[in-house]
Parts: C-alpha cells; sequence; structure tokens
C-alpha cells in the first residue's frame, strides 16, 4: 500500500478545507487528483507529505501512520515531491547537474560529497529527461520547462516509491508541455517506477497511462476509481455543475462546455 487515507478532515481558520476524504493508492497505480482552483488539492498534498497533520481521520504514508510515527525526514526520502514551490527555493549558483544530485540527499542544494556511482546516476538521469545538454548551466537561466525537467530528475534520484507531480505544466506553452509530459509517460511505462500522483485543473493532461482519477471538489471527494468512468460527459457535467462534453482522442481527454440548443421560433 502506498497512501491510505480514512475519514480525514482538515480545519484551517475555523473552516473545513477537507472533508471525510477517503482514498487508497496501490503499488503501481498511476492517479490524477483533479480539482478547479481552491478544492482543496494543495491541502491534501501537504497532508501527505506531512507537512501538516488532519485534524480527524488516519493517514497512512509507505506503511507510517501518522501520530504513531516520526515522519518528515522519513516520509520524504521516500517520496519525490515537484512544486513551483521547491523550483523557487534553489540557491542562485546552482546548476542543473547539481540540483539534480542534490535529490540523492532530499535537500535544497548540494552540501555533501558524491560518489562515482551517485554522479553517473544523475547523467542518466539527465540523459533520460532530455536535460544533458544544459546540466551545467545555472538553474534559474533555463526555461520554466527545463527547469521542471530538472526537478523531476531531483526527484528520481532517490529512487522514490511515490511522485509527486504538482502542477508541473503551469506556464509552459504547448511544446514545452508535450516535451513534459511525455518525459512523465517514460517514467510511469517503467516497470520499477514509482506509483505517480499528477495534480492538474487541465483535462488535457491527463496522459493514458493515469489509470486512476480522484475528482476533488469543494473539499470533498466527488468521485474516485477508474479514469474512464469518471472523465466522461455524464460525470464531469455533474462535477462541474454545467453541461460539458469529453471527447478523447489518442488517449486523452480534452473538455468542451456544451451550447444551449437555441429555442423554436
Amino acid at each position: 500500500m502506498i497512501l491510505e487515507l480514512e475519514n480525514v478532515s482538515r480545519k484551517r481558520d475555523g473552516r473545513w478545507v477537507l472533508k471525510d476524504i477517503s482514498w487508497r493508492v496501490e503499488k503501481g497505480d498511476h492517479w490524477v487528483l483533479y480539482g478547479l482552483n481552491g478544492s482543496g488539492k494543495t491541502s491534501l498534498l501537504e497532508l501527505i507529505n506531512a507537512y501538516l497533520f488532519p485534524t480527524e481521520g488516519t493517514i497512512r504514508v509507505l506503511g507510517m501512520e501518522f501520530g504513531k510515527t516520526y515522519l518528515a525526514e522519513r516520509l520524504r526520502s521516500r517520496i519525490g515531491f515537484v512544486s513551483s514551490s521547491i523550483g523557487q527555493k534553489i540557491r542562485p549558483d546552482d546548476n542543473a547537474y547539481e540540483v539534480v544530485l542534490s535529490g540523492a540527499f532530499a535537500s535544497i542544494g548540494l552540501f555533501e560529497d558524491t560518489d562515482a556511482e551517485t554522479d553517473q546516476k544523475g547523467v542518466e538521469i539527465l540523459r533520460e529527461l532530455g536535460c544533458l545538454d544544459y546540466a551545467n548551466r545555472n538553474f534559474h537561466t533555463l526555461s520554466q520547462g527545463e527547469r521542471q525537467r530538472i526537478l523531476i530528475g531531483r526527484a528520481l534520484m532517490a529512487d522514490p516509491e511515490l511522485l509527486i507531480l504538482d502542477e508541473p505544466t503551469n506556464g509552459l506553452d504547448f511544446i514545452a508541455r508535450e516535451e513534459l509530459l511525455e518525459s512523465v509517460a517514460r517514467i510511469a511505462r517503467r516497470p520499477d517506477g514509482p506509483a505517480i500522483l499528477y495534480v492538474t485543473h487541465h483535462a488535457e493532461e491527463i496522459l493514458p497511462e493515469f489509470n486512476k482519477t480522484l475528482l476533488l471538489k469543494d473539499g470533498r471527494v466527488f468521485g474516485s476509481g477508474n479514469t474512464a468512468d469518471l472523465i466522461n460527459s455524464e460525470c464531469l457535467s455533474g462535477f462541474f455543475g454545467l453541461s460539458v462534453e469529453a471527447d478523447w482522442q489518442a488517449g486523452r481527454p480534452t473538455l468542451t462546455k456544451k451550447r444551449a440548443e437555441a429555442s423554436p421560433k
């Protein structure tokens, strides 16, 4: 079991931001966490990463139950977390290769000497993600898409059991987005790869490799299960509260709002 939440709720400033969340992620699953802005996605990620703790309910991540184990360092060495907030913390003088290598130590910045095996692993990850050409460039001079791939590389250095990608295509143009998604798909197809949790509010980013979906609305689970059972016109019309059409092409969906039919004259 990768992740298990039982009736988890979280209160902040006197308001429930998450309520009665129950969810199980098995080894080998690749999940989409799908919801609009303000749905509670960030709060849920903060719980999974043990940055916050639930007000009610039980959370087990990678076999560790919150409240019974000291979690922070033990968990974060086994979870690869990619978010814009991590990119903002990278030191000004670090190059892309150093950022990737730092993932072996779950640190922001490289503070320890690395051995030949770690160095070679970093090179292989850079090559796999198509980043080798700019390995020696300063991280902050890279394009947004290049930085995101470097952060994914950093997350992979520790061979995580769970890889969390928090809206990784934000700010990317179409080409950079598709290049990044191709990299994610390759990771998902690894036979020994991590379970993936991909967070988004864009349906067109849902890859064929994402076999499971959690729909989150107003801090509650609207639906959870097989992606094909949830990312369809009927389910999403109820989810959004308006009529939408989900059209699948090449294993990926696109959404359009249905136009109201003109009244007969």
